[in-house]
């Protein structure tokens, strides 16, 4: 069996807001000195569910991914966790990552890696929760998708039987191979890499496919982003009002609804 999936580097979301800066471009976020992206949550849900099904039933996990140098970053670590080898496509990274873009790379990425029976996608991704590219990375690849996935309870030659999140109510799917799956967190906790497979990690050779090495023509943006903006803070204040009884406090507080102007 053999199992793609597709990562992608995100700002860390628990990062403090004040230390998010927007670039002098006006659409990109700055990261402070020492700071790195990280692999995106859902993705590494991804993963660890294609290294669970790995463990079962033998066979091949590729991780790709897209962007600049420091993508490879991800891609050590899902090495680290147990996949096998990955792959770094030379594209766009952080929220210049249209999705449609990011579709047509992937899915000449897969093309040129051959037979695939399995890809397995994060569900969204944490920095835009746009949750477009398995949709359309399935439809490059004319593969059925069913997504968000919350368990696989099975695997053969032909076929999946999976637990999909639908509204108020949880959905038993069985899909024809080969498919694609975009992973929720609700399926399992990623595990951490061992130290033998980071330092196996560090050594790995992660090649560079350009759109020129995927026999395409370099995929323009559907969307382009003109500028990032932050709303400054909005000032609140509360004043409690104290009164014998909630008739005096109605009339208080439209006494001082008055002198406010509000009303």
């Amino acid at each position: 069996m053999h199992i793609v999936v597709t990562i992608k580097p995100v700002i860390d979301p628990n990062t403090p807001s004040v230390l998010l800066k927007i670039g002098k471009d006006g659409v990109t976020l700055e990261l402070p000195a020492g700071m790195s992206q990280i692999m995106n949550g859902y993705d590494a849900n991804a993963v660890e569910a294609a290294l669970a099904l790995k463990d079962k039933h033998g066979g091949t996990v590729t991780v790709l991914s897209v962007g600049d140098e420091t993508s490879k970053n991800c891609l050590r670590r899902a090495i680290g966790m147990g996949a096998d080898r990955g792959v770094h496509i030379a594209g766009p990274t952080g929220l210049a990552c249209d999705s449609s873009l990011i579709a047509k790379l992937l899915g000449a990425a897969v093309g040129k890696l051959g037979f695939v029976d399995l890809v397995l996608c994060g569900r969204q991704a944490s920095d835009t929760d746009a949750a477009q590219v398995p949709f359309l990375l399935a439809g490059e690849l004319g593969l059925p998708v069913i997504s968000p996935v919350k368990n696989i309870q099975g695997v053969d030659d032909d076929s999946a039987v999976v637990d999909r999140i639908g509204e108020g109510c949880t959905q038993r799917l069985q899909v024809k191979l080969p498919a694609l799956l975009g992973i929720s967190n609700e399926i399992n906790k990623p595990r951490p890499a061992p130290l033998k497979g980071v330092m196996l990690a560090k050594k790995a050779e992660i090649p560079t496919w350009t759109h020129s090495d995927l026999g395409i023509e370099a995929p323009q943006p559907a969307m382009t982003l003109r500028r990032l903006y932050i709303e400054p803070p909005v000032e609140t204040r509360a004043e409690l009002i104290a009164a014998e009884s909630a008739r005096a406090a109605g009339r208080a507080l439209a006494d001082r609804l008055r002198q406010e102007g509000k009303i």
